[in-house]
């Protein structure tokens, strides 16, 4: 079968490999993939800029497909024959984190296409209680989506966002305009942050109604305006940038919260004393959990227009120079999904 080879850093290129093998009662499920998504950790990786990337490896971790065999007596009842989403991140089930139903920060997590071997391939092995169901009329382009909408969801959740909250959201990339646009249907008003005027322009285009485009506008002196003095009650920090990290204790109100879900370069120095003067809530949100449910029901009701942010649909073949495209020119699309015959 077809894989999406990454043999080392900048070498990337369609593979031929053996296919899977299924066996019962093992709590694997053996699927066809239909549809993948291109994340920016499978650039990271083409980069050669994520430490935790060992090579060679298989990228993917956003993807959807059919089951091809499943065992009968499997935790969510599925079949062959079903369609599905395949849940990511590989937890232990035991550490601490797990204990508490957050699967996210396992103390040995490995996310597929990182720590290990992903599913941009025409078959893959995947553990039976980590399949999600999706719906018979989604567009197999659409449903690899998901994934990245439960980054955003994440991030909402850990700030317990509500009706009425200003959400200020430090980039206009992926899950930035997927934070802003579920926010939106929890009846939140997001303000999204971000260098790039198109991107601003096409987040105002889906109903943003704030946007503020920096360096050239003053960040804080417009949050201060749109808030009537407040403040943003919750800032969720997706860019990863050490000066937006750093400016989120800024923007968030007196008994706000910030959760930082960008992964920055390096250490960033934070004035602690604003945190205790405003009594800021500062929370890490990584990857998700138990959270495609949602972002399925809301992708399928319209809730959030996922599709928005798909830039273009392509082949598996056609990945590898994607992956080169969207490494030298990371502000030319947002999205880019591919299709598996």
């Amino acid at each position: 079968m077809k894989a999406v080879y990454l043999k080392e850093p900048k070498n990337i290129y369609i593979e031929e490999i053996e296919k899977p093998t299924y066996t019962p009662g093992q709590g694997m499920a053996l699927i066809r993939i239909k549809s993948m998504g291109i994340c920016g950790s499978d650039i990271g990786a083409y980069r050669g800029v994520n430490p935790i990337v060992s090579y060679p490896r298989i990228i993917g971790h956003e993807l959807a497909g059919i089951i091809e065999e499943i065992d009968d007596n499997n935790p969510k009842g599925l079949k062959k024959g079903d369609r599905v989403v395949l849940e990511p991140y590989l937890h232990c089930g035991r550490c601490y984190p797990c204990s508490l139903g957050r699967t996210n920060c396992c103390e040995t997590l490995k996310c597929l296409g990182v720590h290990t071997d992903g599913g941009m391939t025409e078959y893959f092995l995947h553990p039976d209680f980590m399949l999600v169901p999706i719906p018979n009329d989604m567009p197999w382009e659409i449903a690899p989506l998901s994934e990245p909408l439960t980054i955003s969801l994440h991030g909402l959740h850990r700030a317990k966002v509500s009706a009425g909250q200003h959400v200020a959201i430090n980039g206009c990339g992926a899950i930035g305009l997927l934070a802003a646009l579920a926010a939106m249907s929890y009846g939140a008003i997001p303000i999204i942050i971000d260098p790039v005027a198109e991107r601003l322009e096409y987040a105002r285009s889906l109903g943003v109604e704030h946007t503020i485009c920096i360096p050239g506008e003053d960040s804080l002196e417009k949050i201060r305006e749109i808030t009537n003095g407040r403040m943003a009650e919750v800032v969720l920090e997706m860019s990863g940038a050490g000066s937006a990290i750093r400016q989120s204790l800024d923007m968030v109100s007196y008994a706000g919260k910030i959760v930082l879900t960008g992964w920055p370069k390096s250490e960033t120095s934070l004035p602690t004393n604003l945190i205790t003067t405003k009594e800021i809530d500062v929370l890490g949100g990584r990857n998700s959990a138990k959270e495609f449910e949602e972002a399925l029901e809301l992708i399928e009701s319209g809730k959030v227009n996922a599709r928005a942010v798909l830039s273009k649909v392509i082949t598996m073949d056609e990945v590898p120079e994607a992956v080169r495209e969207l490494s030298d020119y990371p502000g030319r699309y947002l999205k880019i999904n591919a299709l598996v015959d």
